[in-house]
């Protein structure tokens, strides 16, 4: 008998013009919102204008240690009651740390996974609310924050389920201005974010929707989203897909692509997408040539929701053709040398993606992938 287990933020809300209620959901929450934005906190003045008694914290590039840190302390100084990500992936994650830490109070490490203690957050996080302007992590739907260790050289979550936003604004209009490069990294890894999900032993009949339609949106709107940047309905599609991936992979867990990426990006410093999408054909080829036949077959479908192909090398060759026409490169050119790959290899045998992965996988394998990726 099927059993499982879902959990998503409260409200979400999706369609293009509906960053418009962000004053009203806020609102509702708190009256001294504290937010979390990219390094140009101008980008985003329209919608930070909106809210009253706010305070901005600009996030430069992946959210280190030092970064959530402090993020914390000025929103403390702040009196924040509630807290606001508006940005990509990278900010949404810190905003959700900032909000737990602030509640909880210590140190980052006091709660991160593998290198700190893993304590449980036990005090609720301040209300979170989430209003991405890219499209690629689905973390205005998980309930974790990803936060990079400079010292370790890795990256590492905090989790607990009062991360989960109170309401999630997926506004994909917000997306329309994103680069080319940012659209095929964030885009790739939400497919990513919707493929390892589906072949995962953890999937269950909730997530096989949301992945299902996650990978036909992607195979619809990415390649349109990243020819033609203004095309609202591609970037509607793959805004879709991001939101879906992230529903899916907080509850049907992840794969090897995104166990070596976080170390991966604790090492190189490279976009998060970038990795997972120049790992993944030798991640298939692995789980295909020892997978079971159920296996197998899943891959499969995903092939046939992509090209209309019934059969996994469809999938393969779909993902060359596309990483090279969106310019994603090997990790050679990423910065992945022979001598990080044992040390890389060894931290993603361990991490919590990894065990979502439809293939018991060793260290010797995961390097074995790496070395093939180059």
């Amino acid at each position: 008998m099927t059993s499982f287990t879902f959990a998503t933020a409260a409200s979400i809300r999706f369609g293009a013009g509906r960053s418009s209620e962000l004053a009203a959901a806020v609102a509702a929450l708190g009256s001294r919102p504290f937010v979390c934005t990219g390094s140009d906190p101008s980008r985003h003045e329209r919608l930070i204008d909106t809210l009253p008694g706010v305070a901005t914290f600009p996030v430069s590039g992946e959210p280190t240690m030092e970064v959530v840190r402090a993020g914390a302390q000025a929103a403390r100084e702040h009196g924040a009651d509630v807290v606001v990500g508006i940005g990509g992936g990278a900010v949404l994650d810190a905003a959700k740390i900032v909000a737990a830490l602030v509640t909880n109070g210590g140190d980052p490490l006091d709660y991160a996974e593998v290198i700190g203690e893993g304590r449980p957050l036990a005090v609720p996080c301040l209300p979170f609310v989430a209003v991405p302007t890219t499209a690629g992590t689905g973390s205005e739907v998980t309930a974790n924050g990803v936060v990079t260790s400079t010292e370790h050289r890795v990256k590492v979550s905090l989790r607990s389920p009062s991360m989960l936003a109170r309401v999630a604004i997926v506004d994909p209009a917000l997306t329309l201005e994103c680069p080319p490069s940012v659209t095929a990294h964030a885009g790739l890894d939400a497919l990513v974010q919707c493929i390892e999900p589906f072949v995962s032993p953890f999937a269950n009949p909730l997530t096989d929707g949301f992945c299902r339609e996650g990978i036909r949106r992607a195979g619809s709107g990415l390649r349109r989203a990243y020819d033609d940047g203004t095309d609202l309905a591609a970037r509607t599609d793959v805004a879709l897909c991001s939101l879906l991936s992230g529903l899916a992979l907080a509850n049907g867990k992840l794969g090897a692509a995104h166990g070596l990426a976080g170390p991966l990006g604790g090492h190189l410093g490279a976009p998060h997408g970038a990795l997972t999408a120049s790992v993944m054909v030798e991640v298939c080829e692995f789980n295909l040539a020892h997978g079971t036949d159920a296996v197998v077959a899943r891959y499969a479908e995903v092939a046939a929701l992509l090209t209309g192909r019934d059969d996994p090398t469809a999938l393969l060759d779909w993902w060359n053709e596309s990483t090279a026409e969106l310019g994603v490169p090997g990790l050679a050119a990423l910065g992945l040398t022979e001598d990080a790959i044992a040390p890389v290899a060894a931290a993603a045998a361990s991490a919590s993606s990894t065990k979502g992965n439809p293939v018991a996988v060793t260290a010797d394998d995961l390097a074995g992938i790496l070395r093939r990726s180059l």
